[in-house]
Formats: C-alpha cells, sequence, structure tokens
C-alpha cells in the first residue's frame, strides 16, 4: 500500500537527471570567491606545483557531502538540527557544535562582503566610472554604487525567488562562466603561455607547498567548503527528498522503506558526483589560468592588483575582447556566489531562531518570514562590510576561508558520527565508501588543526612582541 506523501525514486537515467538540483545549486556557490580569487592566487604563487593539491581538495571531501545528505534524506533534518544533535555539553540549550559552527557562520559574511568589493572592482575595469555617468561623481564613489545595486538586486531577487526559480539562475550562470573559462585555458595553447604536458607533469608530481597557508586557505574552500557541505542538504530538503522517502509509518514494511530510501539516496550520489565534476572542471581552470598566466608572468595577486591580474588572465586569451569577458564573467561567478550563500543563509538563519526558540519551533509561517526578511536585509550587511574595509576583498575572503577550513575537522567528525550511529545498518555503504570517508576525515582534521596551530602561533607571536616603546633602534649614520 502506498504512504502519503511519498515518492519512489526514479529508476531511469532521464528521471534520474529531472531529478538532480542540489549539487548544481551548491555549485554556483563553489564556483565563485575560492575559484576565482583565491585559487588563481595560488595558482599566481605557486605555479603548477599543486595541481594534484586542488584535484584532491575538490574530490575528497565529497564523500562527507554525500553523508550529511544521506542523514537529511533519513531524518528529514537539516544540518543545524544534525548539529544539535550530536552529543557533547550545552550552553542556553543549544549543542557545543552549533556554537562552533556560529563562529564561521559569521566569518563567512565577511568573506561575502569582500565578494561584494570586488565585484565592484570588476566593473571598474571598464574604465567608465558608474558616478560620473549619473552626475554624482564629486559626490559619490563609484564602487559604492555598484555595491549598492548588487545589494539591492540581490535582495529583490531572493524576496522574489522560489527553490526552481534559484535553482534555473544559479545553473544558467555558472555554466556561461565556466564554459568561458575553460576556453581561454585552451586558447592560451596559442600565446606565450600556451601550458605542456611538462607543466601537467609537474601539477601531479605531489611537491609540497611553500606556503602551506594559502594551500590550506584554499583548501577549506575549494571544491565542497565548510559552508557548502552545510548547505548541500538544506537544498537536498527543499528539492523534495527527504519528503520522497517520508518517515516510516508503523504500518510501513521496513524493507520497503528502506528500497525507497536507498532509491532517493542513490539520487543523491549521482547529484553530488555529477556537481564534483563541474566545480572540478571549473575550479582546475581557474588554477591553470593562474599557474599559467600570472605566475609565468611573475605577477603578484593583492588587494589592489586583484581585478587587474585577474583580467590579465583573459586577455591573453580572448585579447581586447578578454577584458569585457571577464568582466561580465566574473560578475556571473561572484554574484552567484552572492546569491546561492544569502539563499542559504537565509535558511540557516531560520534554524538558528527555531533553535534557539526565537520562533515557534512547529510554526512554519514563522520560519518563511524569517527567511523573507533575511533575504532582504543580508546582502546591506555585505554592503556596508564592504565601505568600511573598501580596500581589502582578498583579506575579507581569506578570513571566511580559514573559518571554513578550521570547522571541516568538526564536519568530518560529524559525517562518521552519523554514519555509525544514526544511519540504518541496511542503508550503510560498504567498506570501500568507509575507508574513503576516514581518509576524508583525516585530511580534514590535519587542514583544521594546522590552521588552529598557525593562529595560535600568530597570536602567541603577536601577545609577545615587544612594545614600540621597547623596541631599540640605531639612529641613521651622519652624512659624511
Amino acid at each position: 500500500m502506498p504512504i502519503p506523501n511519498t515518492k519512489e525514486p526514479p529508476t531511469s537515467f532521464r528521471e534520474i537527471l529531472k531529478s538532480l538540483g542540489p549539487g548544481l545549486i551548491i555549485s554556483a556557490g563553489i564556483v565563485g570567491s575560492g575559484e576565482l580569487i583565491v585559487t588563481t592566487k595560488l595558482g599566481a604563487e605557486q605555479g603548477f606545483t599543486l595541481l594534484w593539491f586542488i584535484i584532491l581538495g575538490c574530490f575528497i571531501k565529497v564523500f562527507v557531502q554525500v553523508e550529511l545528505g544521506r542523514y537529511a534524506i533519513t531524518q528529514g533534518k537539516s544540518t543545524v538540527d544534525a548539529m544539535n544533535s550530536i552529543p557533547g555539553p550545552k550552553l542556553l540549550g543549544v549543542r557545543w557544535l552549533v556554537w562552533a559552527w556560529l563562529m564561521m557562520f559569521i566569518a563567512t559574511f565577511f568573506q561575502l562582503s569582500g565578494i561584494v568589493g570586488s565585484i565592484a572592482d570588476v566593473f571598474n575595469l571598464s574604465g567608465k566610472d558608474v558616478a560620473d555617468m549619473i552626475g554624482l561623481g564629486d559626490k559619490v564613489n563609484g564602487n559604492t554604487i555598484w555595491a549598492l545595486i548588487i545589494t539591492i538586486s540581490c535582495s529583490i531577487f531572493l524576496t522574489i525567488g522560489r527553490y526552481k526559480f534559484i535553482e534555473t539562475f544559479s545553473t544558467s550562470m555558472v555554466a556561461l562562466f565556466t564554459l568561458f573559462t575553460i576556453v581561454a585555458v585552451i586558447s592560451l595553447y596559442w600565446t606565450d603561455y600556451a601550458i605542456t604536458p611538462a607543466n601537467i607533469a609537474e601539477g601531479l608530481s605531489f611537491k609540497v607547498p611553500n606556503k602551506i597557508v594559502t594551500a590550506f586557505a584554499a583548501f577549506g574552500v575549494i571544491g565542497v567548503g565548510a559552508s557548502e557541505l552545510i548547505y548541500y542538504p538544506y537544498w537536498c530538503l527543499e528539492k523534495g527528498y527527504a519528503s520522497n522517502v517520508g518517515k516510516r509509518q508503523p504500518e510501513e514494511d521496513e524493507e520497503a522503506w528502506n528500497l525507497r530510501a536507498a532509491g532517493w539516496i542513490k539520487v543523491l550520489k549521482i547529484d553530488a558526483w555529477v556537481s564534483l565534476v563541474i566545480y572540478t572542471g571549473a575550479t582546475i581552470a581557474f588554477y591553470l589560468l593562474g599557474a599559467a598566466v600570472l605566475h609565468g608572468s611573475g605577477s603578484e595577486v593583492t588587494d589592489k592588483t586583484l581585478a587587474p591580474m585577474l583580467s590579465k588572465m583573459y586577455e591573453e586569451s580572448f585579447g581586447s575582447a578578454g577584458l569585457w569577458i571577464f568582466i561580465v564573467g566574473a560578475f556571473i561567478v561572484l554574484y552567484s556566489t552572492v546569491f546561492i550563500s544569502t539563499a542559504t543563509n537565509a535558511r540557516l538563519f531560520a534554524d538558528i531562531f527555531r533553535i534557539f526558540r526565537f520562533i515557534d519551533p512547529t510554526n512554519d509561517s514563522a520560519r518563511r518570514k524569517v527567511v523573507w526578511w533575511t533575504c532582504l536585509l543580508l546582502p546591506f550587511f555585505y554592503f556596508i562590510v564592504s565601505l568600511i574595509f573598501p580596500d581589502k576583498p582578498i583579506g575579507l575572503v581569506f578570513a571566511g576561508a580559514i573559518a571554513q577550513a578550521l570547522m571541516l575537522p568538526f564536519l568530518a567528525g560529524a559525517a562518521l558520527y552519523f554514519h555509525y550511529a544514526v544511519t540504518p545498518k541496511a542503508l550503510k555503504p560498504g567498506i570501500p565508501w568507509i575507508s574513503t570517508l576516514w581518509i576524508s576525515a583525516i585530511l580534514m582534521a590535519i587542514v583544521g588543526s594546522y590552521q588552529f596551530y598557525d593562529k595560535a602561533k600568530g597570536f602567541m607571536s603577536d601577545k609577545n612582541a615587544p612594545k614600540s616603546e621597547e623596541i631599540q633602534t640605531t639612529p641613521a649614520n651622519p652624512k659624511n
């Protein structure tokens, strides 16, 4: 007997494709600041040496992503609910892992503020000051106007949009720029920065990075970063995977529920692997452009040179048209990150309000209102921060990247806990998958532990540094 409100999983290839979507949404968020800014900066610093590290960073985290999605499907709960179920101490009735995540959550707001500032810098490359165009050149900075346009448009689109709109919008935006980027890499063949088989061999030689802090920060955001690991189950719930499985009813045969759940978990895995191919391809393309053009020319990517240096990569491939391809493409990829991250952060805010009992946990109407108001107001927070730190887009992005790297081991540990303590026995994966999940968790723990060590060391160095008045100086020798 069919269970009401559930849906059997698709079996044909066409129907499975129609059921994909959550991975495409987070791909739009992934192919953003991590790839365009952090990954190209890493390529500019290290050359082709760390191509293997980029591929590993994309590939290894998908196993944790699937485990968090598996929990969402079988339990019908969001990621914040999942974190709040991890054993451990509580504060104000909320468990420790939610508090740890809240610190990262706040840091990602600054990352998104840096992206808003980067988008404004990108538009200024056109040489047309929007403030002058509207007669306010002597009163308002052009970057401020662009940032405000981005903020207002993002708020409007998000408050009128729903899941399908967000899925279509994000997918189309990223597909276009990813195509341009891959073509740009291929086009380097006819320039002085052509990528050779020797370059690729160097990139796959497993050399250890010189600037390991930049590499580990990149590991935190390339591929499925900590934010996307948290985002993904939300979009699985909105797509309907969990409701399709349904909560097992007393009158339902356990085997029937297991089969339905296994079928939708299979769809989730395909969704995750398809998105992996998309964002890994884009990430590799960005890294190769940075390594070939920026490292090859000895260019340094800093806060002040960020936009011009990134546009240089496309000008080498497309000539004079490369500047405009970069301006349009960079807008697409960065705007999509702000758009998707804000849409998901609004849902996270609603969960925070629910868990802290600011709203009735059972009142879905109250939850939707929190989502709506957060979509409306959160972009204005990004705008304000971008005005406070107008010359620090890379610094803001890296602040979020490091916070995400610190969060990775906790999420990996949560995935292992869900696997052993929560996942029904009939739905547990095989030994090869579990082995890779453990490898993923260990690597994430290493990255997070190093970030913690590096930050603690830096803090102690600053604390123990002599005060300015204690520093002894030697007068300069007078001229003869």
